[in-house]
């Protein structure tokens, strides 16, 4: 009967993650767990298995499971010192700046909503945010290059963002990494080519 019950430290070798994300997903009620007497966490080996078979159907293994619990710790740290130090930013008034400081959280939750969708879902997401990304700087009077380098600006700090969530939870699952990083750059790709293509649009428009 003893053999029916798993550690944390188990359920973290069996499902390839760092035990901090395994106490993560348990505390969130996304795996689940059942408590002892003393308040130590215990899973059950079949709840475990079938909660695993669940995943991987759905497409999600367990490299797709760290990454989306990673995106949804992160959280963009930007100075206004750092900001300032932008020629694009500097360009802008009060109200731009406090639309553009907004542009990393839309960012990451784009990025969360189409990672949760299919392939053309995901496309359609970040091709909406390329368009806004472009509406907004031309609003704001920045060219083009000015409003690929907002938008990579904040790109950057996500990645950044990202890989601080990722070296906390230690994970070292080299398919998580390169998972993160395929869909982070698939994703963001797309929103600077719409960027880009946008502003061509306008031009040929004569707007």
């Amino acid at each position: 009967m003893l053999a029916d019950w798993l550690s944390l430290s188990d359920v973290a070798q069996i499902l390839g993650v760092h035990p901090s994300t395994v106490r993560s997903w348990s505390d969130q009620g996304i795996l689940p767990v059942h408590r002892t007497k003393g308040g130590h966490r215990r899973y059950l080996r079949s709840e475990v298995d079938l909660w695993l078979l669940a995943h991987r159907a759905n497409g999600a293994g367990e490299a797709n499971l760290v990454f989306q619990n990673a995106l949804r710790n992160t959280r963009f740290q930007i100075s206004e010192g750092r900001l300032a130090s932008e020629h694009w930013y500097a360009k802008l008034d009060n109200e731009a700046r406090e639309q553009y400081r907004a542009s990393g959280r839309a960012l990451l939750q784009g990025l969360i909503h189409a990672l949760n969708t299919g392939d053309k879902e995901a496309l359609s997401e970040a091709e909406a945010l390329g368009y806004e990304y472009a509406s907004r700087g031309r609003r704001y009077g920045l060219n083009s290059v000015d409003a690929a380098h907002a938008f990579l600006f904040f790109r950057n700090v996500l990645i950044e963002s990202m890989l601080s969530v990722y070296e906390a939870a230690a994970v070292q699952s080299p398919h998580a990494w390169s998972n993160m990083f395929r869909k982070v750059n698939e994703f963001t790709d797309q929103i600077l080519v719409t960027i880009l293509e946008t502003y061509e649009a306008y031009q040929r428009a004569g707007r």
